[in-house]
């Protein structure tokens, strides 16, 4: 059976993903995960430490793997793939935390939810940046281009995600080799 602090982590989750982060009380969240506040507050402190650990907790492992296949290592097309697994298996993986994740990134920035994630997805920037800083040593078309590249690297990952959470494709070896090679042609032409 599980402890209220992963019962209170599981609802919080479904809900922010469902209703969005501000939409969702403290009061709803204790109902749903069948607890009063005091044991909420007793391990997170607030609604915004209940998503900090959310995200530490539950986002962080994908943090860890992103950073280890984005290391440029003089194969372009190899670590592209890498990267376009890692998140297409997160992302399968734990679903509602990924959807709950691209809402808050295209949230208003000020909005507490945002102000929690978006170090996460500026990290997912950086590593993407500077994977394609290194590939320049290999193909120098590419210099200082790596901020752009990243963005749109990202960007077909995120919609190909999105479209595959909402059941209209499905990811697979094909997808994989799709979003690789569309993204390619645009860097290498």
């Amino acid at each position: 059976m599980a402890d209220n602090r992963s019962i209170i982590l599981d609802c919080s989750l479904k809900l922010f993903a469902a209703k969005g982060y501000d939409a969702v009380g403290v009061q709803q969240i204790v109902e749903a995960a069948g607890i009063k506040k005091p044991t909420l507050y007793h391990y997170f402190g607030s609604k915004r430490g209940l998503l900090e650990t959310l995200m530490q907790e539950q986002f962080t492992p994908f943090m860890t793997q992103l950073r280890s296949v984005a290391a440029y290592t003089g194969d372009l097309p190899l670590s592209l793939r890498q990267v376009v697994v890692c998140y297409f298996e997160f992302a399968m993986s734990q679903p509602t935390l990924y959807l709950m994740h691209l809402a808050a990134w295209f949230a208003n920035p000020e909005n507490e939810a945002s102000l929690v994630i978006t170090p996460f997805i500026q990290e997912q920037h950086q590593l993407l940046e500077t994977m394609f800083q290194e590939a320049v040593k290999d193909h120098g078309n590419m210099r200082e281009r790596h901020k752009v590249y990243a963005a749109t690297f990202l960007g077909m990952i995120n919609t190909y995600l999105v479209q595959a959470l909402h059941g209209q494709l499905k990811l697979n070896e094909q997808a994989v080799k799709q979003v690789v090679q569309q993204f390619s042609y645009g860097i290498y032409s």
